[in-house]
């Protein structure tokens, strides 16, 4: 994931109602809308979306940004019906199972390849979405989304459960803080609950390719969707930007968003913000965040690369978010 620091993080606070998005994107124009105060009732707002269409429909993206909005607003709709996680206690009443020991290799712990070995407490992650889901969870969407307090937001695999081992831990198994230093993002003692997916990546070593990716930590809501490339892929997307795409996905996308998809741990479009940074910066950001800014909490491109390719990558991730066009922000 990669965290620009020149954003403002974004504060916690209550989620805004559906209802009003509802309204925006049914209403006629002359309809009567939520007004805020201080506005001439009759009138929508600004990022009323029938508005927002009509400002459009005449570019040569008209078509794409159309699709983009009905994407964006169906990811929102799914994100207001996220499951919220019981406690430890309460899941282990009501499953009636108990908690378990799972040992790990912590790849937030790992530096320069040494793997550290830390044991956890929690629960099988398929019978936790089981006992939230139902047994027909896999049926519920081919992606799995954990939220965190923290706004990260990972996006999982559904069929990534039935071929790895996972957990929902809540505890370290030697009554230690649950917390963890994370090395690559300069943060020490960094809180891991209410909950933290983890992986066996002791029984399957081929999972420590993959880092950290797909190990959310404060872990506070479960949500099924069948994932869309809309918001990031619109019609007219140059092909040769397809591996920029996924690059930008796994990269940059937990923490940060494109056109609505993605984390919430920072304010603004991606796409907005590449197109208003210098290239060299942008490069520099993304390859040597702790240089360019000193006490950064963004990792860098994976180091285990080779130089040219972490080059390469970051020219890529750039030229696309260049590229995509961005759609009217939805508040």
């Amino acid at each position: 994931m990669v965290i620009f620091p020149t954003e403002k993080p974004q504060t916690a606070g209550p989620k805004k109602p559906m209802t009003c998005i509802t309204r925006m994107t049914t209403a006629g124009h002359r309809h009567p809308v939520a007004v805020p105060q201080g506005r001439t009732r009759g009138t929508h707002p600004r990022t009323c979306l029938q508005c927002a269409h009509r400002s459009i429909r005449n570019t040569p993206m008209a078509a794409a940004v159309v699709g983009m909005l009905t994407a964006l607003i169906a990811m929102l709709a799914c994100a207001a019906q996220a499951a919220g996680l019981p406690s430890a206690s309460q899941l282990g009443q009501q499953t009636g199972a108990a908690p378990q020991t799972v040992l790990v290799y912590e790849p937030h712990l790992t530096r320069d390849g040494e793997q550290v070995e830390v044991a956890y407490v929690g629960f099988p992650a398929v019978a936790v979405l089981e006992h939230l889901s139902g047994k027909d969870w896999r049926n519920r969407g081919d992606t799995v989304v954990f939220r965190a307090l923290d706004g990260y937001v990972a996006h999982i695999p559904a069929d990534r459960f039935l071929q790895d081992s996972a957990y929902l831990v809540f505890a370290r198994q030697d009554n230690t803080p649950f917390a963890v230093d994370n090395i690559r993002q300069n943060q020490v003692d960094v809180p891991l609950g209410p909950w933290y997916l983890v992986w066996d990546n002791i029984t399957n070593p081929a999972l420590l390719a993959e880092g950290a990716r797909n190990w959310p930590y404060q872990v506070a809501e479960i949500d099924h969707i069948t994932l869309s490339n809309t918001a990031l892929v619109p019609q007219g997307l140059d092909a040769r930007f397809h591996e920029a795409v996924t690059l930008v996905r796994t990269h940059c996308l937990t923490c940060h968003k494109v056109n609505g998809f993605g984390g919430v741990k920072f304010e603004g479009n991606l796409a907005k913000i590449a197109k208003q940074t210098d290239e060299t910066d942008f490069l520099r950001l993304l390859l040597t965040p702790a240089a360019t800014r000193p006490g950064a909490t963004m990792p860098a491109l994976p180091d285990h690369l080779p130089e040219s390719e972490r080059h390469r990558i970051a020219r890529i991730m750039f030229e696309y978010l260049q590229t995509v066009p961005t759609v009217p922000v939805v508040p």
